[in-house]
């Protein structure tokens, strides 16, 4: 439980702090339970499971997807199979039955120092990941030990690189949003169509980050000229562009990103998407991660299915998903009914596109891109087959509440569990 820690999302959504307290908690209540034992009706394991699951491990857990893989862990390993002399977490991996101390003190000396991934049900490529963490913290620190003073040599300044650089970014800036203009095209399209309202929204936030980036970035030359004075988020501007961070103030209104070249490329790519659906019609086929509230996206499509069905009430309408075999480029025309959407990425797994499940990752890939997927909702109140892993979907490869969008059902021929431990999610940006 604890060694999944360093692994980062892939291990644990919120690094718990689990303890030597909890272990006993958690020793003490497995032998009062087998000191009040009736033989005749066995160990109660689904007791068993609750209190480790739920309350001594469990009750430090705050996110609801950790709370699944603990449960998972507690149903695997707490159960009859663990007395059968086959069973073991991993091959090599054991109960071992000796009659002396000493034996048992050997085997755990015998063990691996150094334990692979697949111990606690993680893919091979965990390793990775947490090897590329690890890299990159520790370059993260240099960077920022760095001296922040104008070069004295030869070279060119810090000022004159971030000068040119503003002016480029300047140059490839998206023109603002005219009102009147934007007020007209909805118009047109149906101002109060759910979607619509929706892409209304979105605009109105855009319009915010390319304001704040134009402003930024012509104070900054001015700066740098000694027009004005240099406050104190221009300065921080500087020494942001320079490190190819993203300012703060930028941050704050927009989105994450670990360059500022990924995030000005992202900007680009998300204005392009608004400007097509806004003045050509709405597309065949929605990237999904160039949304600033991709919730509200889901929400959207839910209204408008809810109202081209008469009865149909939105708090018993659920969203379904179906992955289809297409790419983005294959999409000539949009769905029937809900959209389609791209730009997904697996994280923790694989996918079988010719039978269009899911499947273990490829060594040394990361991560693998979804092809198109059908969203679209249904009036149902069933249960949800159990056969299908939940899987859920991150804006980023921090996994957290406010990078959570939704969960969509993926096809699997192992058990959900299997996928649990893997510590698979869907992603819109690897980066």
């Amino acid at each position: 439980v604890q060694e999944r820690r360093k692994f980062g999302p892939l291990g644990w959504n919120i690094p718990y702090e689990y303890n030597q307290g909890d272990y006993n908690a958690s020793t003490q209540y497995v032998m009062n339970m087998l000191d009040a034992l009736d033989l005749k009706k066995g160990i109660s394991w689904g007791a068993a499971q609750y209190m480790i699951g739920e309350i001594q491990y469990g009750g430090r857990v705050t996110d609801d997807y950790d709370k699944r893989l603990l449960n998972t862990y507690a149903r695997l390993w707490f159960n009859e199979g663990i007395f059968k002399n086959t069973f073991m977490f991993y091959k090599g991996y054991g109960l071992p039955v000796f009659k002396t101390v000493k034996d048992y003190m050997d085997y755990i000396e015998a063990l691996p120092l150094v334990d692979t991934p697949e111990i606690f049900g993680l893919h091979i490529n965990a390793d990775i990941t947490y090897q590329s963490n690890t890299a990159k913290a520790c370059l993260d620190t240099v960077l920022s030990i760095q001296p922040k003073e104008s070069a004295a040599g030869s070279g060119e300044t810090r000022e004159s690189v971030v000068s040119k650089q503003a002016a480029e970014m300047l140059a490839k800036l998206p023109p603002n949003y005219l009102p009147h203009e934007v007020k007209e095209r909805l118009k047109k399209m149906g101002s109060i169509a759910p979607m619509n309202i929706f892409l209304k929204q979105e605009i109105d936030r855009m319009q915010k980050v390319i304001t704040m980036v134009r402003n930024t970035l012509q104070d900054l030359q001015l700066a740098i000229e000694g027009t004005i004075i240099m406050s104190e988020n221009l300065r921080d501007a500087l020494d942001c562009i320079y490190d190819a961070k993203v300012p703060k103030q930028w941050g704050k209104i927009s989105w994450e990103s670990t360059t500022i070249g990924f995030w000005y490329t992202d900007l680009l790519e998300r204005d392009a998407q608004f400007r097509t659906w806004i003045f050509d019609g709405r597309p065949n086929v929605f990237w999904m991660t160039g949304f600033f509230n991709p919730q509200g996206f889901i929400t959207a499509m839910r209204q408008e299915v809810t109202r081209a069905h008469k009865g149909w009430a939105l708090d018993g309408v659920v969203v379904f998903n179906e992955v289809t075999k297409m790419s983005k480029d294959e999409v000539t025309a949009p769905p029937p009914e809900g959209v389609y959407i791209h730009g997904l990425y697996l994280d923790g797994a694989g996918w079988d596109r010719r039978n269009a499940k899911l499947c273990d990752a490829t060594p040394k890939v990361l991560f693998t891109m979804l092809p198109v997927i059908h969203i679209y909702a249904i009036n149902s109140k069933d249960p949800q087959d159990l056969k299908l892993y939940m899987c859920p979907v991150y804006k980023k490869p921090r996994r957290t509440d406010l990078t959570y969008i939704t969960a969509l059902l993926l096809k699997t021929v192992q058990s959900p569990d299997y996928w649990i431990l893997r510590g698979v999610a869907l992603l819109c940006d690897t980066k």
